[in-house]
């Protein structure tokens, strides 16, 4: 067996030979008493049970890194599966939705009344914390395809077994703890010792698995406002029930048996119907709304909705007129700086307030107003050419991601706005312990279309999205429960449409960019879903601002 050199952070290089364990080489705890749950080995996340086969360059991962925060979270999920496998083996379980650094999961038990909820809840939490104490392994495994398929079929895991069912490799990748095992998706902890800090809290029909913050690791957080985004989550949840696609195997298998057209008009009849609520809802209020703010993060699906939303209205008697926040930036003379000195173009004081405000009353009262606009190359803010001038029932939609602040429109009286956070909130996972997030499905959407319609390389837009997560932390999400309606622009048919289009983008990342790490992930997530064709996409269709051929007017 040849020798290999490895270097640890901070430490000296040493040659040991290939195939060593990394566990082997890196202590267990870190100088601040945090265990050490994974490493970063040559931009690679990897389980401390992994063994090394090449030269490397290791950097630990704690709960207080964004990486080791996600082994530990996943791993946490890995746990639950496990315990509920054994206490309830005839009932399915799945981990849901983020609620915070929680997640909401449910365990399909017969009896769901509140006294039942909570004492299969506290069961299933002690059972937990029992297997914590052991301090089992969790190693790896890897397996004949046959062997695995059986395994699974014997433990009555379906949703493996329709994962499986969509693959032929002739080796399968397990991950293991006791007699327990699961397809390997993401690295988990390497001992469920490490495991000690969660809670389960009883809500609704299921409960949140909560979660210390990487900020904070050894707390747990509140939980903040989520009733009203948990009603649309619920509503999806039982929606996906309804059309019998929960999973992605089932999706994959809809897609082979050409039975995916059904489910794709049911989806987009689906985003209409909702769409025609919201627009009813505008019509019924008590005082006259006068302006719809429309906000959500990054390619949550705003513009669309917006413009879908526009013919709602007039189908109610209004005349909308479309206005975008951007056309309001104060120029990067004025913009903000972050803490590095770099713009922050996410920063509510990178918009000119005060000529906003005045534009929107001066409309409102029925003056024409030559609006603003913004040259994106000159970077420098003009009085557009033509005036603009309410009509006899005139409404103004704005959309933006500040949208729901009240700082952004803090001159117009709140009797007159109506206010709508869009956001892609899938109910469907990729198995019962893995859940598709909200994140990983707005990124490979953002990637797509910055490739198609703006020239960005996709190493570029991985490059950035780490400062739009913290600015819509801090500028968006705070402000979602103010919002009168929620729309989930969430398609559960989307990333089978998108993967061909973004497996071969994520493919330029190569090793030596930092980039590297989170493309291999959204890579093996990808893997899980079978393709389909652009055609099948809508004319009208949210997912059409990304991919392309849209019937609207962008």
């Amino acid at each position: 067996m040849h020798a290999i050199t490895v270097t640890v952070k901070g430490q000296e290089p040493v040659v040991v030979a290939a195939g060593t364990r990394i566990s082997e080489l890196i202590a267990s705890v870190d100088e601040n008493g945090y265990p050490v749950l994974g490493v970063i080995a040559n931009n690679m996340l990897l389980p401390l049970f992994a063994p090394l086969i090449t030269h490397a360059t290791i950097t630990p991962l704690t709960i207080a890194d964004e990486c080791g925060w996600n082994i530990y979270r996943t791993s946490l999920c890995f746990l639950l599966a496990k315990t509920a496998h054994e206490l309830f083996p005839d009932v399915g379980s799945r981990v849901r939705n983020s609620i915070g650094s929680g997640l909401y999961c449910t365990v399909d038990w017969p009896d769901l009344s509140p006294a039942a909820l909570e004492a299969n809840v506290k069961k299933l939490k002690q059972a937990m914390l029992a297997t914590v104490k052991q301090d089992l392994p969790i190693t790896s495994e890897t397996v004949s395809y046959e062997a695995a398929f059986n395994l699974f079929k014997q433990t009555g895991q379906t949703d493996k077994l329709n994962l499986l069912a969509h693959r032929n490799p002739p080796v399968v990748c397990l991950t293991r703890c006791g007699t327990f095992l699961e397809l390997s998706q993401e690295p988990l902890v390497s001992r469920t010792g490490v495991l000690e800090l969660f809670d389960l809290l009883p809500h609704a029909q299921g409960f949140v698995l909560n979660v210390p913050t990487s900020a904070k690791p050894r707390e747990l957080p509140p939980l903040p406002p989520y009733e009203h985004l948990f009603k649309v989550y619920q509503e999806h949840i039982e929606w996906g029930k309804i059309v019998g696609i929960t999973t992605v195997g089932q999706l994959n298998q809809a897609i082979v048996e050409k039975r995916a057209d059904d489910f794709i008009h049911t989806l987009e009849a689906l985003h209409d119907k909702k769409l025609g609520r919201i627009a009813d809802q505008i019509s019924r209020r008590e005082h006259p709304v006068r302006l719809v703010l429309v906000a959500g993060p990054s390619s949550a699906g705003k513009t669309t909705f917006s413009k879908r939303l526009v013919t709602h209205l007039r189908v109610n008697g209004y005349k909308p007129t479309l206005i975008s926040t951007d056309n309001y930036f104060v120029g990067d003379e004025l913009n903000p700086r972050d803490a590095d000195g770099s713009l922050d173009y996410e920063h509510i004081e990178s918009m000119d307030l005060p000529r906003l405000n005045s534009d929107l009353l001066r409309l409102m009262a029925g003056e024409a107003v030559r609006m603003r606009g913004f040259d994106f190359k000159k970077k420098q803010g003009y009085d557009q050419a033509a005036a603009t001038q309410l009509p006899p029932n005139g409404i103004i939609v704005m959309e933006g991601i500040h949208s729901l602040n009240p700082r952004l429109t803090s001159d117009i009286p709140r009797e007159h706005k109506f206010l709508i956070y869009v956001n892609a909130l899938t109910q469907l996972g990729v198995d019962s312990s893995n859940r598709i997030s909200t994140n990983d499905t707005r990124i490979i959407r953002r990637m797509v279309r910055d490739h198609q319609f703006r020239d960005r390389p996709t190493l570029g837009t991985l490059r950035m999205w780490k400062s739009v997560i913290r600015g819509e932390k801090r500028w968006i999400y705070p402000f979602q429960h103010l919002a009168d309606a929620v729309f989930n622009s969430a398609l559960d048919y989307e990333l089978a449409v998108l993967k061909p289009l973004a497996a071969p983008l994520l493919n330029q990342i190569k090793p030596w960019d930092e980039e590297y790490l989170e493309a291999r992930r959204l890579s093996g997530f990808l893997h899980n879903f079978s393709t389909l064709s652009p055609d099948v996409v809508p004319g009208d269709s949210i997912l059409r601002e990304y991919i392309g051929g849209s019937q609207l007017t962008y």
